[in-house]
């Protein structure tokens, strides 16, 4: 009961006699009164109290169930916590840290709204995912990121087709990303289908339901802001960002900026509807600190200060595609969607690709040939594609798709997310990354367990994990790109077809280039043309392969042993990136036969991979280790290739999960892999195989006793 209410009763105690001091019994009998008025709203306001926290229990539990849904091993949850609690200090103090056996456990503060005990006490299949590492690395220290702003821009395409339980889904997953420190910002893309006016209204009218939708999610808050961009007269087609404050503003009081492809004219204030990819585009430069006009006449030194400070305030760590039509579709090779792509490698193969697939299909609708169509890369800025290299699909290939063949929209939708995603990506640093994924599997990996449909098949599988916390939390995709496609379904959770298994999220990254040594697509790597080749060949830097070796293993390396080895054997060399990753392969053969040149020799020479390695910095991360892999069973050794290992390697979990099979050596420490299909069927290559990995030395300078 309020004060207000307990004055009345005292006044009106005290009026009914006369105005002198209260009699005993009307006083107690007004004490019980409001006594047990008092007691009432204490009550009432007690299970008030209850109420809300059972609510926040659940959304807490829900939020966890989330995370831990979505994260790999425990190590990369601490690792993510470490950034997280940074990201809450305001004056971070450095302190001496005592070296320990295990990675010390994170306490995060309140305010951020992460249990870490609670994080901590993940399912073992969770734990137990493997990562490629030779070797346990302690958690990098946090960095310091207390004032910089981290940020996803994402866009999410014909949201107008979308019902409203998957638009809830996309709201409730981009609130768990600002809770865990990941602003938002959201450009609505309502499609290229009717006149201008027409797009407008459905632009505002998306991206009014898109905030409400977020305004409904527990302590999410929104913002549509529409006066973000602008356009000159001069070039009236690429907006900019008109005002930097406004839209920072928002996002650092915590709130999802909420974005329609609306530009206003600089000269007289008019609304003109502009292409949602440029506005992205546009977003992009500005928030990477590239929009900035440089002065003719401030000093260049200053010029140079100015963008750097700009570049500092914000970090734009992800650039999400939200679209109907989900992941970049694979058509050659046994893949049938691009699992992680890295933009330096493989962006014009892709590329080229879907392009071919465009044509073909074109063709088959209109019955015309292929090279009298017109190119859809004409009317596009970003493609560098002429019509010159266009060529048609060897029947050799793999067939495309059927269901992608029927719609040709489908095939520049997914090329217009590619070439987005590159665009984007190159003004960004390389540790920003993109994803492109649908809306519903986004909504449906957020559903909670009670909300989610029932289904008998589904009882005892883990719940589907979130694709863009997942990737928050590791910076990795769903399912690693060098896993074997029989082996994606059971990693996915799913018991379908072998085609509807692939993912349909594709993550990206600028990525790094791809050295292979020499190249398999001017000459195969076969026994028959081995290459004379060396370690210490000028076209191989030995000192950072070097390096890279001992960094990868933690031991040191007996260099000229390991060139006596090798050297005359060696079938070639993959690098990634500045050395950042690596493979060394070879040509042995068992003991006792004798390299004498004849084909009888040739037939009996082993594939083996006799290092495979990745700086601890790359280990675990940023796709390293699957783009050599890949690279090795994909172009290098397609028919297949063996290697060992310690039996007690951290890294076998990681191998057994990419290999054909596997075989524990007796009375050695070695186990052996493969990846060559059969094996086990042909005894003769079997036994070479095993003699082969059972005979090589090992050329480590440090004698510390361990067999390897």
């Amino acid at each position: 009961m309020s004060s207000r209410t307990l004055t009345g009763l005292r006044t009106a105690n005290r009026a009914a006699l006369g105005g002198g001091p209260p009699s005993r019994g009307l006083s107690s009998v007004a004490g019980r009164h409001v006594q047990q008025s008092a007691d009432f709203s204490s009550s009432s306001k007690s299970q008030d109290r209850l109420g809300r926290r059972a609510k926040e229990k659940l959304l807490d539990r829900e939020f966890f169930l989330s995370l831990l849904n979505s994260a790999s091993t425990k190590r990369e949850a601490k690792s993510y916590l470490a950034r997280l609690k940074a990201q809450h200090q305001e004056k971070p103090q450095f302190k001496p840290i005592a070296k320990q056996a295990e990675v010390p456990e994170v306490s995060v503060p309140a305010s951020s709204g992460v249990n870490s005990r609670s994080f901590y006490g993940a399912s073992r299949s969770v734990y137990d995912s493997p990562v490629f590492r030779h070797d346990s690395t302690p958690t990098p220290p946090p960095q310091d990121l207390s004032e910089r702003l981290h940020l996803a821009l994402v866009k999410i395409t014909t949201p107008q087709l979308l019902d409203d339980p998957t638009i809830n889904g996309v709201a409730k997953t981009l609130s768990q990303l600002n809770r865990l420190g990941m602003a938002c910002c959201v450009v609505v893309d309502p499609g290229a289908a009717g006149n201008t006016n027409e797009l407008r209204r459905i632009a505002a009218e998306q991206a009014d339901r898109i905030s409400t939708a977020v305004d409904a999610q527990p302590d999410s808050k929104s913002a549509h802001v529409d006066s973000v961009l602008s356009v000159s007269s001069v070039n009236p087609v690429t907006p900019k960002v008109l005002s930097r404050k406004a839209l920072l503003g928002p996002l650092r009081d915590g709130q999802i900026v909420v974005v329609a492809p609306i530009a206003y004219t600089e000269d007289v204030p008019r609304a003109v509807t502009v292409s949602a990819n440029d506005a992205v585009l546009a977003l992009t430069k500005e928030l990477a600190g590239l929009a900035t006009v440089p002065d003719p006449d401030e000093d260049p030194l200053l010029t140079a200060q100015r963008i750097t400070s700009l570049q500092k305030e914000v970090s734009l760590d992800r650039v999400i595609l939200l679209d109907p039509l989900g992941g970049i579709p694979a058509f050659s090779g046994p893949q049938t969607s691009h699992v992680f792509i890295n933009m330096e490698q493989e962006y014009d193969d892709i590329e080229n690709e879907l392009l071919r697939v465009w044509q073909s299909a074109a063709s088959a609708k209109s019955n015309l040939p292929a090279e009298g169509l017109p190119s859809i890369a004409d009317s596009n800025p970003f493609s560098k594609f002429a019509d010159s290299e266009v060529v048609p699909v060897p029947p050799s290939q793999k067939p495309y798709s059927a269901d992608l063949m029927l719609d040709t929209g489908v095939v520049e939708g997914h090329l217009d997310n590619l070439r987005l995603s590159q665009a984007t990506l190159a003004m960004l640093p390389s540790a920003s990354s993109g994803i492109i994924t649908s809306p519903l599997e986004v909504a449906s990996s957020a559903q909670s367990p009670e909300s989610a449909s029932p289904d008998v098949s589904a009882v005892g599988t883990r719940r589907q994990r979130n694709p863009l916390i997942h990737n928050l939390l590791t910076d990795k995709p769903l399912l690693s790109s060098s896993l074997p496609l029989s082996r994606r379904a059971a990693m996915n959770g799913k018991r379908d077809s072998v085609v509807a298994q692939g993912s349909h999220t594709t993550f990206v990254k600028r990525g790094m280039p791809l050295t292979i040594i020499p190249n398999p697509w001017v000459s195969a790597w076969t026994a028959q043309n081995r290459p004379r080749l060396g370690l210490d060949d000028p076209s191989i830097d030995l000192p950072r392969l070097v390096h890279l070796i001992e960094d990868s293993f933690n031991r040191k390396l007996d260099v000229q042993d390991y060139l006596d080895r090798v050297n005359g054997r060696l079938a070639g060399l993959i690098i990634a990136g500045e050395y950042e990753g690596g493979a060394i392969l070879t040509w042995e053969l068992p003991p006792g036969v004798e390299d004498d040149g004849s084909e009888a020799s040739q037939a009996r020479m082993v594939p083996y991979l006799d290092k495979f390695a990745v700086l601890k910095r790359s280990q675990g991360a940023g796709g390293v280790a699957d783009i050599v892999f890949n690279a090795m069973v994909r172009s290098c050794f397609p028919d297949g290739v063996c290697w060992r290992s310690r039996k007690d390697n951290p890294v076998n979990k990681w191998y057994f999960e990419r290999s054909q099979g596997t075989w524990k050596l007796a009375d050695t420490n070695w186990t052996m892999f493969w990846t060559t299909p059969g094996l086990t069927e042909d005894a003769q290559k079997f036994r070479d195989y095993e003699a082969v990995c059972r005979s090589i030395q090992p050329s480590w300078a440090d004698d510390t006793g361990v067999v390897d």
